[in-house]
């Protein structure tokens, strides 16, 4: 139980590093007045007091510069702090949230959401209808600039019956509508005439969910404690804190060390919890793939679109798995292979180097002194630009960038400090969702939607994506759906490669994580039954 000690204490160090910095919010102060009233009572044994110490959770996690899930998505922490109208179950099912129930009007395409009476801000205050409409208009206004504004673009109208009453009117139908009702609400009361993107709210978030914001300090800790009045109950850890620990392998290295207790970890820095029993591997199925995202606003795709299929057919899959993922994921063609729409039957672009060159060198190309094509006197390559801190992320590019050179494209990986979305040339991109097949579709692919970071542009792929949505037959959606991933194969927006497994290790004390749940992009998802958690000793 040493590991177990060394946490508690570091917990506690944190927490009064972020009391000293003057960090704390208005709310939140729950369980340190608990304490206070408790060490005043006088008399107590000390056995007692002992008893009634805090459970803290401690999770090694990235950074954040703001906690904004209307503007923004798949940060873990959204769940923590903020509820949707609907919720997901362990099965990735959409259940009731805070809203009890809802009807839906085929003739008007209208959902009417019924709200559960009694949820509180955390700051106290009522929540009402009005802060659902406030919350899904401003996701709505195109000056903000959502990347989650595709998901409501066919609400035409929100009408507000009464405080526990909201009813959405839809242009056409839309079965993906409950799914996107899960979108966190936030506090009307609190942002009304607030910068939805530069507003200090988001620094300082206030929601309805089971652990509310107790302090932030900024670039090492946000620490939460429990909320009392949750809807689902008062969670049974008192106070999670998330450290933040960007790089994986010092994330490891802490874990070991039980400055952690719980962090999503890349496969080989996992294998060396897998036998300890103080720890528990939770190796877990995700729907998060990985592929090269080209950047269709760049010349050099315009000049050199028709390789693609080239550098699709150049990366062997199965052999990056085995190497970096230590043989956890699976070969990637598509973006539904975790999904019952997924379309096996289009083209996987298996590894086949000898038909990358056949492509080459029907495009025009020859290979050049250097051992690289080219073509009208300019060599065949390009960058993949990773983000930092992901250990596996930048091995992939980097095998992958190896692969092609050896067809004779000159690819290179780079690292940059701050991304440059619009001025690179490819990006080792992750998406990915385990719900509706329109989540991670319809917004990333569709023409000019809020996360097509590609600048990706293909008519037959708009019309069936938006055919797909709104039919609840499943299998006029799967027609659809087979039409767009056939589209999608012959006009290629990434080179898909793989679909990755969550590896989370955890302390063996921390009971209740839900272990066959299909987990999204970047492993979120893991936190959506937190309040039943506990840590045992």
């Amino acid at each position: 139980m040493k590991k177990k000690i060394v946490a508690v204490l570091i917990a506690a160090g944190l927490v009064i590093s972020l009391a000293a910095c003057g960090g704390a919010s208005e709310t939140g102060n729950t369980a340190e007045t608990k304490t206070e009233n408790e060490e005043t009572a006088g008399d107590e044994p000390e056995e007692e007091a002992e008893n009634t110490e805090e459970s803290t959770l401690v999770y090694g996690s990235g950074d954040y510069t703001r906690i904004n899930p209307a503007m923004d998505e798949h940060c873990e922490i959204n769940v923590l702090l903020f509820n949707g109208l609907t919720a997901h179950d362990a099965d990735d099912q959409v259940v009731p949230g805070l809203a009890e129930s809802w009807d839906y009007d085929e003739d008007t395409y209208t959902y009417t959401f019924h709200i559960r009476d009694g949820i509180k801000w955390h700051d106290g205050e009522p929540f009402t209808a009005d802060d659902v409409k406030f919350t899904i208009e401003a996701i709505m206004d195109p000056d903000n600039g959502s990347e989650n504004a595709p998901n409501y673009e066919d609400v035409q109208e929100i009408t507000v019956t009464d405080d526990r009453t909201i009813a959405f009117k839809l242009a056409e139908p839309n079965v993906a509508f409950l799914e996107y009702m899960t979108m966190a609400i936030l506090p009307k009361h609190l942002l009304d005439g607030e910068d939805m993107q530069e507003s200090d709210f988001f620094r300082h978030p206030i929601g309805t969910g089971p652990y509310k914001l107790e302090s932030w300090d900024a670039g090492q800790s946000i620490v939460m404690v429990k909320n009392e009045d949750y809807y689902l109950g008062s969670p049974k850890i008192d106070k999670v804190i998330f450290k933040i620990v960007e790089d994986d392998n010092t994330q490891a290295v802490q874990l070991q060390s039980g400055e952690i207790d719980m962090a999503l970890l890349d496969p080989k820095n996992a294998q060396s919890f897998k036998d300890p029993e103080d720890y528990t591997c939770y190796d877990m199925t995700t729907s998060d793939y990985r592929g090269i995202m080209f950047n269709f606003g760049n010349d050099y795709w315009t000049e050199n679109k028709d390789i693609i299929p080239a550098v699709c057919y150049g990366i062997d899959r199965q052999a990056i798995i085995d190497a970096v993922l230590l043989g956890q994921g699976m070969p990637a063609y598509g973006p539904l292979q975790r999904n019952i729409y997924n379309d096996e039957n289009v083209e996987h672009y298996d590894y086949n180097p000898e038909k990358a060159k056949e492509i080459l060198e029907n495009a025009g190309c020859t290979m050049g002194d250097d051992g690289f094509y080219e073509r009208n006197g300019e060599e065949i390559g390009f960058v993949i630009s990773v983000m930092s801190g992901e250990q596996d992320r930048i091995d992939i590019a980097q095998a992958a960038a190896q692969q092609l050179q050896e067809i004779g494209i000159n690819c290179t990986v780079d690292i940059p400090a701050q991304m440059d979305w619009g001025g690179q040339m490819a990006c080792l991109i992750g998406w990915g969702s385990p719900f509706d097949a329109d989540d991670h579709t319809y917004k990333v692919f569709g023409t000019d939607k809020g996360a097509n970071y590609s600048g990706y542009s293909n008519e037959k792929v708009d019309e069936y994506l938006t055919l797909a949505r709104q039919y609840e037959d499943q299998e006029t959606r799967a027609k659809y759906y087979d039409l767009f991933q056939e589209e999608l194969a012959k006009d290629p927006a990434y080179a898909f490669i793989c679909y990755i497994d969550a590896n989370y290790v955890a302390d063996s004390d921390i009971k209740g994580i839900s272990e066959q749940t299909v987990l999204g992009h970047h492993g979120v998802g893991i936190f959506w039954n937190i309040q039943d958690w506990e840590i045992t000793e």
